[in-house]
């Protein structure tokens, strides 16, 4: 299995399917995101879709679409749908694949597992997303600490949009992660932004 990796993030609303579009773009890899939660007229595979240029790209269905944009677990009872990590197997490729989950590691699939049951369950090395925000070292550096606790392998750290000199030293210093690279602003997100912001990408990665 070459360059298949598990997104995370620090949190929701920090750029992860941006930051997906942009590693997809760059590896040419394939995409999937396990579980839709709302917002399906203009889902993340649907971004992906319409963000990423290349020819090689496929975007493999999700498993489970539902319908309240709500933890995963609020949202599938609403649907009546339970989650279960034994559903969830990763697609039938031997391409590059992104896996994008859904908010943060301890978001809840059902009354017992996590998101991170979930990334322990397919088995991937774990690329986390961090944007800069009041709280985001904090946030960044428990992501760190219970991804370690549970021994999942982790493929390094990817900033999305401006440079904090100070929290990233701090992270970096407090950590000892592997720093893959930064996700730029882009003031509109668009295919050929996405494919700008690659090309720096895929000359850092070293995954």
């Amino acid at each position: 299995m070459k360059n298949q990796f598990f997104l995370s993030g620090i949190g929701t609303e920090i750029g992860k399917t941006v930051v997906a579009a942009t590693l997809v773009e760059a590896l040419h890899a394939d995409y999937w995101k396990p579980i839709q939660s709302g917002d399906l007229d203009n889902s993340d595979s649907l971004k992906i879709q319409r963000w990423v240029s290349n020819p090689l790209t496929r975007i493999h269905p999700e498993r489970f679409r539902l319908n309240t944009p709500l933890s995963p677990h609020a949202s599938a009872a609403i649907d009546g749908v339970e989650i279960k990590i034994q559903d969830f197997q990763l697609p039938d490729t031997t391409r590059p694949l992104i896996v994008e989950g859904a908010g943060g590691l301890m978001v809840p699939l059902n009354h017992q597992e996590t998101m991170l049951d979930l990334i322990q369950h397919l088995n991937l090395p774990v690329i986390l997303v961090s944007r800069h925000y009041l709280g985001s070292i904090n946030h960044t550096l428990l992501s760190l600490e219970v991804l370690r606790s549970r021994g999942i392998e982790l493929a390094g750290l990817l900033y999305n949009g401006a440079e904090n000199v100070a929290s990233e030293q701090a992270i970096e210093e407090l950590s000892g992660i592997k720093v893959l690279g930064r996700v730029g602003e882009m003031g509109e997100i668009s295919a050929e932004a996405i494919a700008r912001e690659a090309a720096v990408l895929r000359e850092l990665l070293r995954i």
